[in-house]
């Protein structure tokens, strides 16, 4: 069992590291203060290729692992968090749409979805049904070569600033559950779509939220994904991934938080000593080392079980997800306490790692959902034993 990364992928977290401390670090605070979204900057991600990391090659995309996004999203997290994420939405977008795409869909969008010409939105969550994704009410309705879209979505990341809705709606009966729900590639621009405020966010304010409404959007049937009925299904896959992505953000932001109090802790001086020398801080410093390096493995462990088609790894990704993204927040929070008051001001990065951590313990399924699908794997016969392999 080797845990050792390999040439190419040191080189990967170096290549993401580097686009981290020259494109995404210098700008973050101000992104944050001023709600900007670096439409720029996020073209330049993808002339790196961080717009379509596990788009196959076929594609055009990088086709590289899970794993190799984790240890990519990790590194460009530490430059902004809010940013990052965005980026980790637009590659499971456009990813969904390389696989189950019609080749009129991949002609017409797919270049530019990974060069960053085009960017991408994700569409789920709705009012009325939250974490009970499997209850939405937005309806498709099949007329000839068309399907006509009613509904909303909200929480939307990028919504009124992407170009493509990936959006799950209803094909079968109200009652029809998760086998009635049917994936489609909706253009931003269509007839029909509207979009409300931009969301005052605590955090994540380097990207839009909104409310998406769909109003009679009428999409050609070569933008539906896979076969009706399938969407549900193909949500969840993109959501395995999506959870080991945010994960991975968490990891970055608990990562520089770690950074920035060791540098404080050897620079700041009480009583005539510096912070480093004194054991309660010692110890609160190791603990925090020790969850961030715990959490890590975690979520590189559910990457390769991930990678392997193994049928366990949705549990595994939903415990990396709740692990790391709990973690995350809880590193960066007691390293807002190391550095007192000097924490809370926004002079310094800490409060903003706080507030952009926050959100990770609640989307792609929150915490409390990852614990359910856990448990529900877990009470399956032989699912604890397999937990040793």
């Amino acid at each position: 069992m080797d845990f050792a990364l390999n040439e190419d992928q040191r080189a990967l977290q170096q290549a993401a590291a580097d686009f981290a401390r020259v494109e995404l670090a210098p700008h973050a605070a101000e992104w944050d203060a001023t709600s900007h979204f670096p439409v720029d900057v996020i073209k330049r991600a993808g002339d790196a290729g961080f717009l379509a990391i596990y788009i196959d090659e076929a594609h055009g995309g990088l086709g590289l692992s899970r794993l190799d996004a984790s240890l990519i999203f990790e590194q460009l997290a530490q430059g902004c968090i809010s940013t990052t994420a965005y980026l980790t939405i637009h590659n499971m977008a456009s990813w969904m749409i390389a696989n189950w795409g019609s080749e009129i869909l991949h002609e017409a969008w797919l270049p530019a979805l990974i060069s960053g010409e085009r960017l991408a939105s994700y569409c789920l969550t709705e009012p009325g049904s939250g974490s009970d994704a499997a209850n939405l009410r937005t309806k498709a309705v099949r007329e000839g070569d068309e399907y006509v879209i009613s509904g909303s979505k909200m929480f939307i990341s990028g919504a009124g600033e992407t170009d493509m809705l990936v959006v799950m709606a209803r094909t079968g009966e109200p009652d029809s559950g998760a086998g009635g729900v049917t994936a489609f590639a909706v253009p931003a621009d269509s007839a029909g779509v509207e979009y409300g405020k931009n969301e005052d966010k605590m955090g994540w304010k380097s990207q839009p939220t909104r409310l998406v409404s769909f109003d009679g959007v009428r999409v050609p049937a070569t933008h539906r994904l896979a076969e009706e009925g399938e969407g549900f299904k193909l949500a969840m896959k993109g959501l395995d991934g999506g959870r080991l992505n945010i994960a991975s953000c968490s990891l970055g932001a608990a990562q520089h938080a770690l950074s920035l109090s060791r540098e404080y802790l050897h620079e700041r001086k009480q009583f005539g000593s510096a912070l480093a020398s004194f054991q309660a801080l010692q110890f609160k410093f190791a603990d925090m080392a020790t969850e961030l390096v715990s959490a890590r493995l975690m979520v590189r462990h559910a990457a390769w079980r991930l990678d392997h088609n193994d049928p366990q790894a949705p549990a595994h990704c939903a415990m990396a997800k709740r692990l790391a993204t709990d973690i995350g927040f809880n590193v960066c929070n007691e390293a807002l306490q190391l550095h007192g008051g000097y924490g809370y001001i926004k002079e310094y990065p800490l409060e903003r790692l706080v507030r952009d951590t926050r959100v990770h313990q609640i989307l792609e399924g929150t915490n409390e959902i990852m614990r359910l699908i856990v448990a529900r794997r877990l009470f399956a016969e032989g699912a604890i034993d397999a937990l040793q392999q």
